[in-house]
């Protein structure tokens, strides 16, 4: 069955970097688009990035846009996600998945941001 385990989130002050990863096993990963989402209190899980097969085309949400970068690595059934210049409205729980996404999500990591 798909198991996801993400990792990496912390406590950061704004304009600090943060790196996510995520493992995911149970499905064939080298021919799924994989994304990041990412879900704030009170609000729905929303899309933040994606990458392609074979990593080199990437989709970004505009926000993150320019501070955040998604990579894969198909031989580990990783993918990451480098985050730089945080800011406060960056404070979520990140989920990956596939794009679209599977029904079964991992626990997710939780990235704070606050001074």
């Amino acid at each position: 069955q798909v198991q996801i385990v993400e990792a990496g989130g912390g406590l950061v002050q704004p304009g600090g970097s943060l790196n996510l990863s995520c493992v995911a096993s149970g499905f064939h990963f080298g021919t799924r688009t994989m994304a990041w989402y990412r879900q704030a209190p009170g609000d729905e899980r929303d899309f933040v990035a994606s990458v392609s097969l074979g990593g080199t085309v990437t989709n970004y949400e505009d926000s993150v846009e320019g501070r955040f970068t998604i990579a894969r690595d198909n031989a580990k059934r990783t993918v990451y996600l480098q985050m730089t210049n945080l800011k406060l409205e960056d404070t979520a729980v990140y989920y990956c998945n596939t794009e679209p996404p599977y029904d079964t999500w991992g626990q997710g990591t939780q990235v704070t941001v606050s001074s």
